[in-house]
């Protein structure tokens, strides 16, 4: 028999963000409850699910940009990021984002400037998360793990900019997928080669150990030219999934359906 032992108690020094928990997602994975209170955090769960594929339906062929919240107007690494949104746009990419500021905002600003569609998926947080001003449509998720399947599964390709735990939680997230053949064979484009030069360090040191295969390294693009991302997106998205510029399917609007328009 296992012996429960009391939770610990959180220390004074924690961020408020950790010590406040969202109610739904820390009610979900906090043990067994009732099986009442289990079935109405399924439903919520589900409820998050429906809210993301009624709004989301439409939007076309995405690609998902993960990237800082941190990194403000002044940083460099938010124009390179606003960039990258024109470049996906100009593609006939819809431009996809976590929703928040920082360079999610920068790359939904980008599709705007280009005048393309952007859309997001965001998330509730205990210090709340706005959703930026540079959105087609957005919806905000109660759970993380629902957002993140909201954000893989409407897109052809995965643009990681340099952030922290979020951005290589959700990049490593789309890594292990593809390398299991959950998903396909989708690009994965890693932005700043100097920022990200230890984690290629670290994920050679993985293949020398037999953690992983070399050829795991195949999984992604490491790069500074936008211009080889383009190519790279256009020879293993565009061409590879024969996908079309602005290819959506029908909404009916007796369904309460909106079509997404730039």
């Amino acid at each position: 028999m296992i012996a429960l032992s009391p939770p610990p108690q959180q220390s004074a020094s924690l961020p408020a963000a950790t010590q406040s928990p969202g109610p739904a997602e820390h009610a979900l994975l906090s043990g067994p409850h009732s099986r009442l209170r289990e079935l109405w955090l399924l439903l919520g769960a589900v409820g998050d699910f429906l809210r993301g594929f009624r709004a989301l339906h439409f939007v076309g062929p995405c690609v998902t940009v993960f990237g800082s919240a941190r990194f403000g107007p002044e940083h460099p690494y938010y124009q390179l990021t606003r960039t990258v949104g024109q470049r996906l746009s100009a593609m006939g990419f819809t431009v996809m984002t976590g929703g928040g500021p920082g360079l999610m905002a920068a790359a939904n600003r980008g599709a705007k400037d280009a005048h393309g569609a952007s859309v997001a998926c965001n998330i509730r947080l205990p210090v709340e998360q706005q959703p930026n001003p540079y959105l087609d449509r957005w919806i905000t998720c109660e759970h993380l793990f629902v957002r993140k399947v909201l954000l893989f599964k409407y897109s052809y390709a995965f643009v990681a900019m340099p952030g922290g735990m979020g951005t290589v939680d959700e990049l490593f997230e789309a890594l292990t997928l593809i390398q299991t053949h959950k998903i396909a064979p989708f690009p994965v484009v890693l932005i700043g080669t100097s920022y990200w030069q230890p984690l290629r360090r670290f994920l050679n040191e993985m293949i020398a150990a037999g953690a992983i295969e070399a050829n795991d390294m195949r999984l992604m693009l490491i790069t500074d030219d936008l211009d080889e991302m383009a190519r790279y997106l256009e020879h293993a998205a565009v061409q590879r999934f024969r996908l079309r510029a602005g290819a959506r399917p029908k909404a009916r609007r007796w369904l309460g359906e909106r079509p997404v328009t730039a």
